[in-house]
């Protein structure tokens, strides 16, 4: 599809800030897609399999969630595009009435070491399910996620680790850039808005030479990719801040799986409106429990007694419904409820996370908020959140589960 035709297709997406924090560059909009608005700040639940883990759809949407992400290359995988396109799209499959985002599946690949060959054509690798041949190429990318039919799908990329080479950064800029190209000349739905990752790791130069090679391809929003992949916070919300001004302010900027409470509100105050993460998921899975104090184990002692909800004031249905001492009850007794019920709170957390981020930048009190917020939460202690990441990481390589 040529750029004539591209100027044809109405962009079936659109963003109006409403909001802007002068002091720090947080922003509040509205993204408005084909299966309807939401409102900026959000926070996108991941749904790998094109289920939210242990939840309903009903019960993701009640949360407060109105947008989640799917993921290409598991779907891709299992149960194949061409079933999900002959069931009527990802919305109608899943049972999800509101906006989706898939991703291109290049991050997935990439985590696959020892079983992908990069190719300025493409990725050949061998599926984590049986060990068949796949090869991945921009084309197929667009053309995958224009099957799942969801509103916002992502261009192909080469996502490095965060400890790589200048060389490698700047050839997997290189390569993106390419790649990003085929993939816009590939898209052929009017119905979907593609967006642009910029990579370039934490090189300065490299992310503005990516930035500008995007941004001639007028994409209808813009990601930013290869971070939080094992790299001290402190470098990657410098990359952030530096890289986040070279995107326009009137399309939607998204930094992909970063999903902590505390990296949400300084992702926003470096002007970041989307965010992605299977974290506040998988913890809950594992008992963790996230309040306004930080994150919690439910299976410390201290809750065994704790009659009251998991946070005093939560809204949630658990908090409503159930104690602390339930719940860790449940945990302690391996009930598949716990799981539920600790994910719908998590889940319903973030949710109000963003609307308070949201409503803060609204009334100009962001700066306040944000000093507030980060005084009173303890996040998880960072040599502990550096181990886990990397064998979340290595066991992704192993295959990758979201």
């Amino acid at each position: 599809m040529g750029a004539d035709q591209r100027a044809e297709l109405k962009p079936p997406l659109s963003f109006a800030l409403q909001g802007l924090c002068a002091q720090t560059g947080a922003r509040a909009g509205v993204l408005v897609t084909p299966h309807g608005a939401v409102s900026t700040p959000a926070f996108l639940p991941v749904a790998t399999q094109g289920a939210v883990k242990a939840l309903t759809p009903q019960e993701v949407a009640d949360t407060g969630a109105r947008i989640v992400l799917g993921n290409a290359y598991h779907l891709y995988l299992r149960p194949g595009t061409e079933a999900i396109r002959r069931a009527g799209g990802l919305h109608a499959f899943m049972g999800w009435p509101g906006p989706i985002l898939t991703d291109s599946g290049g991050f997935q690949v990439f985590s696959l070491a020892h079983l992908r060959r990069v190719e300025d054509a493409g990725v050949r690798f061998r599926s984590h399910l049986d060990g068949s041949e796949h090869f991945l190429t921009p084309e197929r990318a667009v053309q995958i996620q224009e099957e799942l039919g969801a509103d916002i799908i992502m261009a192909l990329d080469e996502c490095p680790p965060h400890d790589a080479s200048p060389p490698q950064l700047e050839q997997a800029v290189e390569r993106t850039s390419r790649w990003a190209e085929r993939c816009r000349k590939a898209q052929t739905r009017p119905n979907q808005a593609l967006f642009g990752i910029l990579q370039g790791g934490n090189d300065p130069g490299l992310r503005q030479r990516s930035a500008a090679v995007l941004l001639a391809l007028d994409f209808p929003g813009y990601a930013l990719g290869g971070l939080s992949l094992g790299e001290p916070k402190e470098v990657m919300w410098a990359t952030v801040s530096q890289a986040a001004v070279l995107l326009p302010s009137d399309r939607p900027r998204y930094l992909m799986g970063v999903g902590s409470p505390e990296d949400i509100v300084e992702g926003v105050a470096r002007g970041v409106d989307l965010f992605d993460s299977a974290l506040p998921t998988r913890v809950a899975r594992n008992g963790g429990i996230y309040t306004r104090q930080g994150r919690h184990s439910i299976l410390n002692f201290r809750f065994q007694e704790e009659h009251g909800p998991l946070e005093p004031g939560c809204r949630c249905y658990t908090c409503a419904t159930f104690s602390a001492a339930y719940v860790r009850h449940l945990f302690k007794s391996r009930e598949l409820l716990a799981y539920r019920l600790a994910t719908i709170h998590n889940l319903r957390f973030m949710a109000g996370l963003v609307g308070e981020v949201r409503q803060a930048i609204l009334m100009g009190a962001f700066p306040a908020f944000r000093e507030a917020f980060l005084r009173g939460y303890r996040p998880a202690d960072a040599t502990v959140r550096a181990e886990q990441k990397q064998r979340w990481l290595a066991a992704r390589g192993r295959g990758p589960l979201r």
